[in-house]
């Protein structure tokens, strides 16, 4: 492990107003937890205003690329994490390197388990890294989303079992990352950040922190408030996207272009905001952060019939895909799925990440199979399919070259996810029947041979 200066910084005890002080001039130890999506980008924001970064994570080949310079996630190249490099910098597996931080953030996941409720394993764990390396006049930020409460009533105790009180020995905040892989309009830094926090101080420490960060820092009175914005946010894109989900198939029922509709609704200049559908919803927000909320609703008797709805909408998705797909089956050969080649276009959840959280793409593909269809994927981002949670058994298969001939060989071709390197047009005009459910073939002029869905 290379030696820097951030192994070296004072490790004693400070004041609030030293800590403060430190942090307001960029010369604070700011230790980030948990280098993925979330963590990677923030370590990358903190270091270019001049703060020591601590990269920490418990997998050790992240950490190895790090330090020899090398990047591990689409978007981020080897030249910006090789900048990094240097006294200012240092990634480890060690956690009694967390004693050197002035600010500690949690950048782990928060995903379901198999009942559909939160699964905090990895933030329980993280925390008691923390708690195991704890020292007076540290600040602890939980950025990973969750339900209202989670920082209050389940870090801080844990925290405070070392015998030092949150608030006076230690400070603690919230502040949930709004990262949205592949956006290439907005980063860290340009993305405002709300801050939360149950006592001045905490809240003070982690707006001067996030105040150099990013273009706006938004205080608010609470953890649990912060809490409740971020699961906000994703519960009103979850609906928004459940209504024009069932918009869709309503309006298909009545020979009508749903996207043709939200396009031409959009010209509205208020009162509106465009949705579009999909074959489901993906990614480590929508498909999960709802369910934070309706899980930690029943402590006080309140159903939230509203958003679960969404989900079940939204979950429905990758069925209705296939129901249409065998529609057009039927329509074009007069025949069913069992047999039928099919090529994947697009696994990653959205557009342009390498990214396979929650996919629909992978569970339509699984679906399909357990069809009897024959199942390739197209799809650059992945050259063979990685290990994931829920689709053990797609693992290792291999990404489909496109060609002509290619194309020719597969009775159907389902777009799953709209990659800006793919052309469409080309893609329509060599293929004998296409599925599509993103509108990517919006602008082929024959479109006979084209099922939307």
């Amino acid at each position: 492990m290379p030696t820097t200066a951030i192994s070296q910084h004072d490790v004693h005890a400070v004041d609030f107003e030293t800590l403060l002080a430190r942090l307001n001039a960029c010369d604070a130890t700011i230790a980030i937890m948990g280098m993925g999506y979330v963590g990677f980008p923030l370590a990358i924001a903190t270091h270019a205003k001049g703060y020591r970064v601590l990269a920490f994570d418990v997998d050790p080949q992240k950490i190895e690329k790090l330090n020899a310079g090398q990047s591990y996630i689409k978007g981020i190249t080897d030249a910006v994490v090789a900048d990094m490099r240097g006294e200012r910098f240092t990634a480890s597996c060690d956690e009694t390197a967390l004693a050197s931080a002035d600010l500690l953030i949690m950048c782990v996941p928060t995903p379901l388990d198999k009942h559909r409720e939160p699964d905090m394993s990895f933030v329980l764990a993280t925390t008691e890294t923390i708690a195991r390396n704890l020292r007076p006049g540290q600040l602890v930020v939980l950025e990973s989303t969750t339900y209202p409460g989670t920082t209050t009533d389940l870090l801080k105790p844990m925290l405070e079992k070392t015998g030092l009180k949150g608030g006076e020995d230690f400070f603690i905040a919230y502040s949930p990352e709004r990262e949205d892989p592949g956006n290439g309009f907005f980063s860290t830094h340009s993305i405002p950040k709300i801050v939360g926090a149950d006592d001045d101080k905490s809240r003070a420490l982690a707006m001067a922190f996030y105040g150099n960060i990013v273009t706006q820092a938004v205080p608010v009175t609470s953890s649990a408030t912060a809490e409740a914005v971020k699961l906000t946010e994703n519960i009103f894109r979850s609906v928004n996207i459940a209504l024009v989900n069932e918009l869709k198939m309503v309006y298909e029922k009545m020979g009508i272009d749903v996207w043709e509709v939200i396009d031409a609704a959009k010209t509205k200049p208020f009162g509106f905001m465009p949705f579009y559908p999909g074959p489901g919803v993906g990614g480590h927000c929508i498909p999960i952060d709802p369910f934070y909320l309706t899980w930690k609703s029943r402590e006080y008797g309140m159903p939230t019939q509203f958003i679960e709805l969404a989900g079940q909408i939204n979950h429905a998705m990758p069925g209705y895909v296939i129901k249409r797909l065998r529609q057009g089956l039927d329509r074009h050969y007069k025949k069913g799925l069992n047999g039928t080649r099919i090529l994947l276009m697009g696994v990653a959840y959205k557009k342009d990440v390498d990214d396979l959280r929650e996919s629909p793409s992978m569970f339509i593909w699984e679906k399909l199979e357990e069809r009897g269809a024959v199942v390739d994927y197209h799809d650059s981002h992945f050259p063979e399919i990685p290990p994931t949670r829920e689709h053990a058994s797609l693992t290792g298969r291999k990404n489909t070259p496109l060609s002509e001939d290619t194309l020719a060989q597969y009775d159907a071709v389902l777009i799953a996810t709209e990659h800006s390197n793919i052309d469409y047009n080309w893609v329509c005009e060599h293929s004998k029947l296409v599925l599509d459910t993103r509108n990517a073939c919006r602008n082929v002029k024959d479109r006979t041979h084209v099922i939307k869905a």
